[in-house]
């Protein structure tokens, strides 16, 4: 989760920079930017990054219990 949160942050940095110096501004303005993306864009990424866990084990979950039911059924033929 840390790492997601970093590489947002980097990215949103680099957005930032880019962004203010495409619009000629002065670097106090360009840190101030860039920073304020950075924090913007690594809150994003950590917010993206739980859901997508989130996710992830759920489909976990429903592939096991998937997996459970064919067994049953399975069973459920061969003594018949």
């Amino acid at each position: 989760m840390k790492l997601l949160m970093i590489l947002g942050a980097c990215i949103g940095f680099g957005i930032g920079v880019l962004f203010s110096w495409a619009s000629e501004s002065g670097w106090p303005s360009v840190l101030w930017r860039a920073t304020a993306t950075a924090y913007c864009a690594g809150l994003l990424m950590r917010w993206w990054g739980r859901m997508w866990i989130k996710c992830l084990r759920e489909v976990l979950v429903e592939r096991r219990l998937a997996s459970i039911k064919a067994e049953e059924q399975q069973l459920a033929t061969n003594s018949n």
